[in-house]
């Protein structure tokens, strides 16, 4: 109908035309909601015109002129600057990610990747731009995992998004060649320290220390851990949740694996028996800080308010909490413990995992298959043909 008279214009259904041109090398179909006639079609006709004229004179601003359309966000985001999309991104990620991942993740964009890239356009971000950027720092390469995560994750969704034509970390990662690091940071407490710490410990935090090296519990769940996860008749206890010092309630554990059941050894339920006296009748947590007589915030507290100073009391060198999970492997391993039984109290993916962190320990005396030749093989040994 007025295709010929009017070139980009055409009827798109009884209520609507559509006007067709290109902005940015990019060919733009938007409907307006005018009922097609010749009156309206001549307006339409005007309408492209100008938008045509504003395109050469550089003035054209599509959201304003199409505020609705998909294509407004599409060419506005050409405009985004990595930290308005990163801030964005970040504040829409929060009711969704566990409160310690949005904590670290806000640290990494605020603090590394917003100074280094923030001023710069979203879609000019280039592969060469964060290769350059990591290959100058003096990171480790889990380091530069865990910068590169958010801004990678961010990435992907600005491609399902519109806002950039392509991701591009998409399929790529950075490896530097490193020396392997010291024992994966295994620095466990002798026998000798430990019962120094625990020595020097009182009240619950005696018996605090007790369960820290006799469960491999990590802080934050130690933390969470309730007087319902404590299955007496079995002796078990149940770990399906974390408290850390960002989240203002438990969360679950980082894995699967992470909720498991571990055994209640001897020392362990003694522990807990102590424990009864003090926090069994006013709270559901096990553990409280003994200064406020109130549940431990977080993991974080206990190494500020208990942890250092009690190693300072004892006349042991420091090392974090995390260290007395190492010790209880380590211990374990070394006095023969079954390395799958291991994994399954660590909370490990796979026997693995816990073979690689602990190798060291595993014991060796010298006479290795020797009970299978006992059990299995001795009828091949000085047997003549």
């Amino acid at each position: 109908m007025g295709g010929n008279k009017y070139p980009g214009v055409r009827e798109s259904s009884d209520s609507s035309i559509e006007i067709d041109f290109y902005y940015k090398g990019q060919r733009c179909r938007e409907r307006l909601p005018l009922k097609p006639s010749p009156v309206n079609l001549k307006k339409a006709s005007q309408h492209r015109a100008a938008i045509l004229n504003a395109i050469d004179a550089g003035t054209f601003d599509y959201s304003y002129t199409f505020p609705e359309s998909k294509n407004a966000l599409k060419f506005a985001s050409s405009q985004y600057t990595v930290k308005t999309y990163l801030t964005e991104w970040l504040t829409n990620k929060q009711p969704i990610l566990k409160a310690s991942t949005y904590n670290e993740y806000k640290k990494i964009i605020e603090h590394e990747i917003i100074p280094k890239f923030g001023d710069k356009l979203l879609a000019s971000l280039s592969r060469a731009d964060v290769r350059t950027w990591v290959a100058s720092m003096n990171w480790t390469n889990s380091r530069i995992s865990n910068i590169l995560s958010p801004l990678r994750t961010a990435l992907k969704e600005a491609t399902h998004d519109d806002l950039i034509q392509s991701n591009p970390l998409l399929g790529w990662s950075y490896r530097r060649n490193e020396a392997p690091e010291k024992e994966d940071h295994v620095d466990p407490f002798t026998q000798e320290e430990q019962q120094a710490i625990i020595n020097a410990a009182t009240g619950q935090i005696r018996n605090q220390c007790i369960v820290f090296f006799w469960t491999g519990m990590r802080t934050s769940e130690l933390v969470a851990l309730e007087w319902a996860d404590i299955d007496w008749a079995r002796k078990k206890i149940k770990i399906n949740k974390a408290k850390t010092e960002y989240a203002d309630s438990d969360e679950k554990t980082k894995t699967v694996k992470g909720r498991r059941e571990i055994d209640m050894l001897p020392p362990v339920e003694q522990a807990l028996i102590n424990q009864k006296q003090y926090t069994l009748l006013c709270n559901n947590k096990v553990f409280h800080d003994p200064n406020y007589n109130e549940p431990w915030k977080g993991d974080k507290a206990i190494r500020i308010r208990i942890w250092v100073p009690l190693l300072k009391k004892a006349g042991v060198r420091y090392r974090n909490p995390y260290q007395t999970r190492h010790t209880f492997a380590s211990m374990m391993l070394s006095a023969g413990e079954n390395l799958a039984w291991l994994s399954a109290q660590m909370g490990h993916s796979n026997v693995l995992i816990t073979a690689k962190i602990y190798a060291r320990w595993i014991p060796m005396d010298g006479k290795q298959g020797s009970k299978a030749l006992e059990l299995y093989g001795q009828h091949l040994v000085n047997t003549k043909k």
